[in-house]
């Protein structure tokens, strides 16, 4: 076997195209590797650090562009934090309640996580004014399911089409605490109700139908936050007028990056992949459940917990893979890795339906209808639902001209479907892998043999 040609190419507008060509007597995929930090503790990590009294050191941070959005509107906001060029971070909090006023509107970029819980402390900071916005994808997804609860709480912010878009508009107000029932499971509407909690006097108690990533729950308690939380209802309450404190934050690798590697390793004929170091919070595994109901050869290896995290270096060897349901509880804990779960339902004998996701089509991208129509172009059978997929697999597949629509999950997704693609891929707009894996492009080139 020869390695894959993987060629990253620069456009005219600094876009760039991804070139992948498969030899035609195949590859595999060897070695060891670690993936970045994880996301959502990254964004919680620079956040908590940010409101808490004294220092944070935080280890192990994601260097994507998400993150910096982040620490830039903190920084905007008081807080210290050091410039994000090396994965150790030190922030120097203002404490809980002590926002300065900004000069200029903060920007959340491409980040989601940011602005919605952002969202929750801003409004709880009484006399000052806040703007946010972000960029042409943000300023396209849905923000009233945090601004509707807010607004429960007395919170007043104004925005396009009904206070649901931004840019939005914040005067912090004393909020009131509110017991609120969400109608979606959501860590970030969860989230950011729990951080205008914190601000706001008495108890303020969020409920979901199930349970979402419990992140910013284990990092408010390590951060000093009274927390009392029921399983049986997945119900969690805040205590306000919290005093939060710097920590030592160690950062687990993101088993949403780690996930492209279990399924590259999955489908790529001969392949021995181990990735090191990820974390497999119960809240975050449902990529690891489903890959098991496809038969996927995954084991978790060194098995520990870092900084109250669980974390395991995860072994992955080529198998044949099965179609299987993916729907109900499961999706609010892999709903970040539905579209590399797509591309192994591609290379599974028989028909994966995918449903109950339909928050996938307001996420960076409509990830329904774009992931069908790549993964058609290059000569899969995917057929679009209202709420997920149903993928016919066992079709080879074929190199095309395919495009991330700047979604760094749709990005890789494809990349990995293009290592098992006769021929030679061309991804458009590549370069959106770089939210959230910086150095995809230079792993891809290390494990292909």
């Amino acid at each position: 076997m020869s390695a894959a040609v993987i060629i990253l190419e620069t456009q005219e507008n600094a876009s760039h195209n991804l070139i992948i060509q498969r030899p035609p007597a195949g590859l595999s995929l060897q070695g060891r590797i670690r993936v970045p930090g994880d996301k959502s503790i990254s964004h919680r990590a620079l956040m908590l650090a940010a409101i808490a009294e004294g220092e944070t050191q935080i280890q192990g941070l994601l260097l994507g562009e998400d993150p910096r959005s982040t620490a830039n509107c903190f920084r905007v906001l008081g807080a210290e934090i050091s410039e994000l060029n090396t994965e150790f971070v030190r922030v120097k909090g203002i404490g809980l309640g002590n926002f300065q006023e900004p000069f200029n509107v903060l920007n959340a970029g491409n980040s989601g996580t940011t602005i919605r819980l952002m969202l929750g402390l801003l409004a709880s900071h009484p006399g000052r004014f806040f703007t946010v916005t972000g960029d042409d994808s943000l300023r396209a997804r849905p923000m009233s399911r945090v601004v509707k609860p807010l607004q429960q709480m007395a919170a007043e912010i104004w925005g396009r089409k009904g206070n649901s878009l931004a840019p939005l508009a914040i005067q912090g107000q004393a909020l009131k605490p509110i017991h609120y029932h969400s109608p979606i499971a959501s860590a970030q509407v969860k989230s950011c109700i729990l951080l205008a909690g914190l601000n706001t006097e008495g108890q303020t108690t969020f409920t979901e139908p199930a349970l979402s990533r419990d992140h910013s729950e284990r990092m408010l308690r390590a951060f000093g936050a009274e927390l009392s939380i029921d399983p049986e209802t997945n119900s969690v309450t805040v205590t306000g007028n919290a005093k939060l404190y710097g920590q030592k934050v160690i950062v687990p690798g993101d088993i949403s990056s780690a996930a492209f590697w279990l399924v590259a390793g999955a489908i790529v004929p001969g392949s021995d992949l181990v990735v090191e170091n990820v974390g497999v919070n119960p809240t975050r595994t449902g990529v690891l459940e489903a890959l098991s109901m496809m038969g996927a050869d995954i084991e978790l290896e060194n098995q520990r917990e870092v900084a109250g995290e669980p974390v395991a270096d995860l072994r992955v060897c080529s198998s044949q893979l099965k179609s299987c349901t993916i729907a109900g509880d499961i999706i609010p804990r892999l709903i970040d890795e539905i579209p590399i779960l797509a591309v192994a339902a591609a290379f599974a004998q028989g028909t994966t339906i995918i449903r109950d996701a339909a928050e996938l089509r307001v996420k960076e991208s409509d990830r329904i209808t774009v992931m069908a129509q790549q993964l058609n172009q290059m000569g899969a059978k995917v057929t679009q639902l209202p709420d997920g997929m149903e993928i016919t697999g066992g079709t080879p597949l074929m190199g095309a001209e395919v495009d991330s629509y700047t979604d760094h999950r749709i990005a890789m997704s494809l990349a990995i479907a293009a290592l098992n693609a006769s021929g030679t891929t061309t991804i458009h707009r590549a370069e959106a892998a770089a939210i959230s894996y910086p150095n995809f492009t230079n792993t891809l080139v290390e494990v292909c043999r």
